[in-house]
């Protein structure tokens, strides 16, 4: 006999509300359970009507657990799908609808809900702010037949960060503009769009340069296809984050090529100058320095420097972080653009100095800056108050880190300008702040004296490092006669 009540537990999972009997099924001569005769007429009627309740009950039952179910879904995985659907079919005329879900769109792998793009759009963005820069100059090449001077070419790279009212102004590195005796800037590898620069200012320990291009130079057809360079943020940078670096490779033009941060804060120190850079594997060549280290947004968050890349290794340039260059560069730019003369031409201020780095400063703890170990008498320093001890920390405003920096400042002064010369003085044991007026003199001596004396003062200090002199005594307590 086939048995309702486990067909209702097999299919629907659960026990029939209503619980049939064996005798609403059996033969019309069984006894039903408490042993009477069956009244088939009464019980055939009765049978029915509990059927279709039975039935009623279940409907009832099915019912509400779909609506349940599509409850549950609605509100939860399907919503999305469902109003997919609706704006799917919607007509195309506009069509306002108040207080719906907002539908998520799914990224795609070039640009994303940050802003990103790929790496041709960021070339095509990019690459009318980057320049290609040619310094002509003059090198000295000393051998026992005497000094001679050679001309070299080099080439590098720079990025426009501003303009004034007068001026194009692009950020470099120092070295790529150092010693120039002629300086000119291209704009989109076009023969067309060259024009002589300007040395505005530098800062040789940060490895940073400003150039300045006359507008009046430049053409109207050149200043409507470049722009001035993004600024980002080099401290919102994570290891493994995408990097594009865009500059004169090789002096060959403009070329792109792309890679990850490697490291941050990477301390590099080339030729007693330390920096915390930005290390990636980003080709970084000779004539990318001075180019553009972007994110993927085409933000500037680097100035390349090939300089303090080693050609025995791959994968492996460094670049300034732009939040460490920024505030120096905007100082830079408000220098006044000057001539460089030679030392012959150019002012005199007439000390004999030595470097105060920060491992000096720290060991001894005095500012950094150049300490002036002697004052030549009669000399614009002498006239000027400076004394042995002092140590020049700026130069007509511009803040001087070493002996190089304030020989190149003077470089672009003449004899009789009256500048102002921050220095740190010590008084009662404790190093003040003051500002001395200076009027630049004019360099009498021959260029062979100069020499001479260069190498007269190089000889000594290299008699005073020797670990073996005589004195005993640190080369820092003989040079500041402690």
């Amino acid at each position: 006999m086939y048995d309702e009540t486990n067909r209702n537990e097999q299919i629907y999972g659960y026990q029939s509300p209503v619980s049939y009997q064996s005798e609403t099924y059996g033969s019309a001569g069984s006894a039903n359970r408490y042993g009477d005769e069956p009244k088939n007429k009464k019980k055939k009627g009765s049978g029915i009507w509990k059927k279709m309740l039975g039935g009623t009950v279940f409907g009832l039952f099915a019912g509400l657990v779909f609506c349940g179910v599509v409850y549950v879904g609605y509100n939860s995985f399907l919503s999305d799908k469902i109003e997919e659907m609706v704006i799917a079919n919607l007509p195309e005329e506009d069509t306002v609808i108040e207080n719906t879900k907002t539908a998520q769109a799914v990224p795609t792998a070039d640009v994303n809900a940050a802003g990103s793009m790929d790496v041709a759009q960021i070339a095509e963005n990019c690459m009318p702010s980057i320049v290609s820069i040619t310094n002509k100059s003059v090198s000295e090449v000393r051998s026992m037949f005497g000094t001679r001077k050679y001309e070299s070419e080099s080439a590098g790279s720079g990025i426009i960060i501003g303009q004034n009212e007068e001026e194009l102004l692009v950020a470099t590195n120092n070295h790529v503009v150092e010693n120039a005796e002629e300086l000119s800037v291209c704009f989109g590898d076009s023969e067309e769009a060259v024009y002589e620069a300007k040395v505005k200012g530098t800062k040789a320990d940060s490895d940073l340069a400003i150039v300045a291009v006359k507008l009046e130079d430049i053409d109207d057809d050149v200043m409507k296809s470049i722009k001035i360079a993004t600024i980002g943020r080099s401290d919102d940078l994570k290891i493994g984050d995408r990097v594009v670096a865009i500059g004169n490779a090789l002096g060959y033009g403009q070329s792109v090529t792309t890679g990850i941060v490697s490291a941050l804060d990477r301390n590099v120190t080339i030729e007693n100058m330390s920096a915390d850079l930005i290390q990636t594997d980003a080709a970084i060549n000779p004539g990318n320095s001075g180019g553009a280290l972007l994110n993927m947004k085409g933000e500037l968050i680097g100035i390349n420097s090939a300089k303090f890349a080693s050609a025995q290794v791959e994968g492996m340039g460094y670049a300034i972080p732009i939040d460490a260059a920024e505030p120096i560069l905007k100082e830079l730019m408000m220098r006044q653009t000057r001539e460089q003369h030679d030392a012959q031409n150019a002012g005199f201020l007439g000390v004999n100095c030595q470097n105060v780095d920060s491992s000096m400063s720290e060991m001894y703890g005095i500012p950094t800056g150049v300490y002036v170990l002697s004052v030549e008498p009669g000399s614009a320093a002498e006239k000027a108050g400076l004394q042995k001890g002092d140590i020049i920390t700026e130069f007509d405003g511009v803040s001087i880190g070493n002996k190089e920096e304030l020989k190149n400042a003077i470089l672009y002064y003449e004899p009789g300008e009256t500048i102002d010369v921050t220095i740190q003085r010590s008084v009662d044991g404790e190093y003040e702040k003051q500002v001395v007026k200076v009027t630049l003199g004019k360099n009498t001596s021959t260029e062979t004296e100069q020499q001479q004396q260069e190498e007269e003062q190089s000889s000594e200090r290299r008699d005073i490092m020797d670990p073996f002199d005589e004195y005993g005594t640190s080369p820092f307590d003989f040079f500041f006669g402690q």
